[in-house]
C-alpha cells in the first residue's frame, strides 16, 4: 500500500517562521498529485518533509500505515529528483544510476538487473557507458528519472525547477514521469507554479496559500 497521509502537519524554523501549518492531506496509491501555489507558499517544503529532507515541526506522516517521522531519508520507499540533477560528472551513466543502490549494499546482479531495467524503460541503455559530461540536457534528465527509479519506490518526489524552466526538456520530464505513474504504477508528487500544467496532469490537485491547502480538487 503506497497512500501517503499527512496529519496535522507544521514546520516552523528556529526564526520563528512559519513555512507549513496545520496540514492534513491523503494521497491514494497511485496517484498523480500536483501542489500549486505562489513561490513561498510551502509546497516544497512539504515535498521536502516527505521525502525526509526536512524535519517535521509537529504532526504525523505516514507512507501506508507506516510512520515517516523518525525514518532516515535513505530507509523512506520514497525518490526524489533534484533540480539541478545532483549527478557525478565524471561517472558514467550506469555508475551514477547504481551508486545508490551500491550504497545500500544491494547484490551486483541487482544492481545490474536494475540499472538496465530502468535505462531501457527510459530509452538510453545506449548511453549507459557514457560519462556525464558527454551527454545531452535531455539525457541527463533521463538518467536522474533512472536514477530514481531503480528504488523501485513507492512513490515519486519532483518539484518544477527539475526541468530548469526550459520548455522542452519540461514537456520530456512530464512525458517521462507520467508514463512512470502510469505504467510503473508510482505515485507522483509534482510541484509548479502553472496552473494549466498542475489541473491537467493530476488526479488530484492540492492549491497552497500562505503554508495552508486552500482547496482539494
Amino acid at each position: 500500500m503506497a497512500s501517503l497521509t499527512l496529519k496535522n502537519i507544521n514546520k516552523i524554523y528556529p526564526n520563528g517562521f512559519v513555512s507549513v501549518k496545520d496540514v492534513s492531506l491523503h494521497i491514494n496509491d497511485g496517484d498523480f498529485v500536483t501542489f500549486h501555489g505562489p513561490s513561498g507558499c510551502g509546497k516544497s517544503t512539504i515535498l521536502r518533509m516527505i521525502g525526509g529532507l526536512e524535519d517535521i515541526t509537529s504532526g504525523e506522516m505516514y507512507l501506508g500505515d507506516i510512520l515517516l517521522n523518525d525514518i532516515l531519508p535513505r530507509d523512506r520507499k520514497i525518490a526524489m529528483a533534484f533540480q539541478n540533477y545532483a549527478l557525478y560528472k565524471h561517472f558514467n551513466v550506469y555508475d551514477n544510476m547504481a551508486l545508490g543502490l551500491k550504497l545500500r549494499n544491494m547484490p551486483r546482479n541487482v544492481i545490474s538487473s536494475r540499472v538496465k531495467e530502468a535505462a531501457e524503460f527510459l530509452g538510453i541503455s545506449e548511453i549507459l557507458d557514457k560519462k556525464i559530461k558527454a551527454i545531452t540536457d535531455s539525457q541527463k534528465q533521463k538518467v536522474a528519472l533512472g536514477r530514481a527509479i531503480v528504488f523501485h519506490p513507492k512513490a515519486l518526489l519532483l518539484d518544477e525547477d527539475f526541468a530548469h524552466n526550459d520548455e522542452k526538456l519540461r514537456a520530456e520530464m512530464l512525458h517521462d514521469v507520467k508514463k512512470i505513474n502510469r505504467k510503473l504504477g508510482i505515485t507522483v508528487l509534482y510541484v509548479t507554479n502553472d496552473y494549466e500544467e498542475a489541473i491537467t496532469l493530476a488526479t488530484k490537485v492540492v492549491f497552497m496559500k500562505e503554508g495552508q491547502i486552500t482547496e482539494v480538487k
